[in-house]
């Protein structure tokens, strides 16, 4: 009669304590890492284990694009090659004068004594993947910090701006694109040079936001880098603008904007590096000789 219930019959704490115990568990850890960061280095050490398994659960899928794209029909490629020479040949006296330009610009600065602006290097990275969080619009590329790639660095394509690398891991970063609803840009208007800040509006659009009702901007102005903030070089084409709500109640006119680049279409893009800073030019050596010889001229009146 003494007997205790078997061991099958035992169990442990309640189920309702166990999920009050995990719940405020997950929401001290959100709020500690929220606050502290106190679990970055966890979730690097995470995510470079975890790049082994996800290159092998890529390899099916890669396997058979690239199985697509080499029996992909020849006679599709021969029209693309010759399309890329006729558009070759029809912008080669464009590329020609821009160096033209580009040289008379700076010897323009030179004589204004002007400082020239600075270009920047950039490593091409493809995209792996998009981020998990459907509210968000951000993408994984195969560049980390391996590479030289750094949290703030603007990313290119061939067409405008695409983001900015907001988190870099060891083997990847995490790019947050144009359209995302964190995400703001200093921009002008390439027309008339007119300073605004654009905004990601989710839905792959932009917004301008805080602009005058009866500001100067009209639907198709091309919207460029203004480079005010230091992370974008100036003159980067950004967005056109694609429709104008303006309301005399509001203060602002509700402008959307539709993004240059393919921001949610393309699979490779540039990542700009550090500005690469120009050699100062040496200062003729008739400066460093005048005071000398002021000092002769002084020793000998002595």
């Amino acid at each position: 009669m003494g007997h205790g219930p078997p061991p099958f019959f035992k169990r442990g704490p309640a189920p309702l304590a166990r999920l009050a115990f995990f719940s405020a568990l997950s929401i001290t850890l959100l709020v500690a890492d929220l606050r502290f960061h106190t679990l970055e280095w966890t979730r690097l050490l995470l995510a470079t284990v975890a790049w082994p398994m996800q290159r092998v659960a890529q390899m099916p899928v890669e396997g058979a694009e690239g199985a697509g794209q080499y029996f992909a029909s020849l006679v599709s490629l021969q029209r693309e090659n010759s399309g890329l020479r006729t558009r070759n040949l029809a912008t080669a006296h464009q590329l020609l004068r821009q160096e033209h330009l580009e040289q008379e610009n700076h010897r323009l600065r030179a004589l204004l004594d002007m400082k020239d602006r600075q270009p920047a290097e950039g490593r091409v990275a493809e995209i792996l993947y998009a981020a998990r969080d459907p509210f968000s619009r951000r993408v994984i590329i195969d560049k980390g910090l391996q590479h030289k790639v750094a949290a703030g660095q603007a990313v290119i394509d061939d067409l405008g701006v695409i983001g900015q690398v907001t988190r870099v891991f060891p083997l990847t970063a995490e790019i947050t694109l144009l359209t995302d609803k964190d995400q703001a840009i200093p921009v002008q208007v390439q027309r008339n040079g007119l300073r605004a800040v654009a905004a990601g509006a989710g839905a792959g659009g932009m917004e301008l936001r805080f602009l005058a009702a009866n500001a100067e901007i009209l639907v198709g102005d091309v919207l460029v880098t203004s480079g005010l903030d230091g992370i974008y070089l100036p003159g980067l084409p950004v967005a056109r603008i694609a429709n104008i709500d303006r309301d005399n109640s509001f203060a602002f006119a509700r402008i959307r904007c539709e993004p240059i680049a393919g921001v949610e279409r393309y699979g490779h893009v540039m990542v700009l590096g550090d500005r690469l800073v120009a050699p100062q030019p040496e200062e003729p050596a008739a400066q460093h000789e005048a005071p000398t010889k002021g000092r002769k001229v002084r020793k000998a009146i002595r």
